[in-house]
């Protein structure tokens, strides 16, 4: 199956244009808000998503929002790759994940509350933390896309369900993955995004991120900062309290703004 599966990215097509320009504009050290927000117009479907996820709890803004412009301002370019390489993901892709027990609005409600977390907890963060984890904290699931698909097609959906049940955590998952497709669903996200050309710290902090012995020492932070994420919300439960202290040590040990991200936690769970 997993030979299946790497031909799938391999037929994947690229990047829309907009999608493209957003990465290059998010970039580019002299580009401006303006010049995002220009692209962003362009693309009605993107436009509608960034407005809806402006306007959501999670994200905290204090009034209603109807301007795009406005929106790409609050949210800041990092974010707004997310959102960009989020809907490069869906028109890519059908979105049936049955074999994970989610349907498409689950699947969004889950990327956008994983999303969420990273920008309460990194705020303050440098900018190489927030570049790659903001946006990486989006697309976290989509290896799932891929291998519910080539379930489907096998027929194995009903299988899969079954092992499932006997599942409880991230970590459990990614072993029952490799020992039925051969590869983990992070493993399939990080060759996509190698597939899409995006940049080699975001592949391999998702690639790791549920690795970190293996993880190489130069991204082993960010690839904490999503095994946190990963951990604290995912297709199991959100925010349990024995997660929660495990990766505010987690965080604590990586300097990765442990004070900052209990509070972020605290503010998803009022909001959630």
């Amino acid at each position: 199956m997993q030979e299946f599966i790497l031909n799938k990215i391999k037929m994947l097509p690229p990047l829309n244009e907009s999608t493209i320009q957003i990465q290059q504009i998010c970039n580019s050290a002299d580009a401006s808000i303006d010049d995002l927000s220009k692209v962003v117009e362009k693309d009605p479907m993107l436009t509608a998503n960034i407005l809806k996820s402006a306007n959501s709890p999670l994200y905290g803004f204090s009034r209603e929002i109807n301007n795009v412009k406005y929106a790409v301002n609050l949210f800041g370019m990092t974010t707004i790759k997310g959102f960009a390489l989020n809907a490069a993901v869906k028109n890519s892709f059908k979105i049936d994940l049955s074999a994970y027990k989610l349907n498409e609005a689950k699947f969004l409600e889950l990327s956008t509350m994983q999303n969420s977390l990273a920008i309460n907890w990194l705020a303050k963060a440098g900018e190489s933390i927030k570049n790659t984890i903001i946006p990486a904290s989006f697309m976290l699931e989509i290896g799932k896309i891929i291998i519910s698909s080539e379930l489907a097609e096998r027929n194995m959906v009903a299988e899969f369900l079954s092992g499932l049940e006997n599942i409880q955590n991230p970590s459990q998952l990614q072993e029952y993955e490799r020992q039925i497709i051969g590869l983990s669903s992070l493993e399939v996200a990080a060759l996509v995004f190698d597939k899409w050309n995006l940049e080699i710290d975001m592949i391999d902090s998702i690639k790791y991120a549920l690795d970190l012995d293996n993880a190489p020492n130069d991204i082993k932070q960010k690839a904490s900062a999503l095994n946190i994420v990963l951990n604290l919300v995912n297709i199991f439960k959100a925010f349990d309290e024995e997660e929660v202290n495990a990766c505010i040590k987690l965080a604590n040990d990586e300097n990765l703004f442990s004070e900052e991200l209990n509070k972020a936690i605290s503010i998803l769970n009022q909001n959630a």
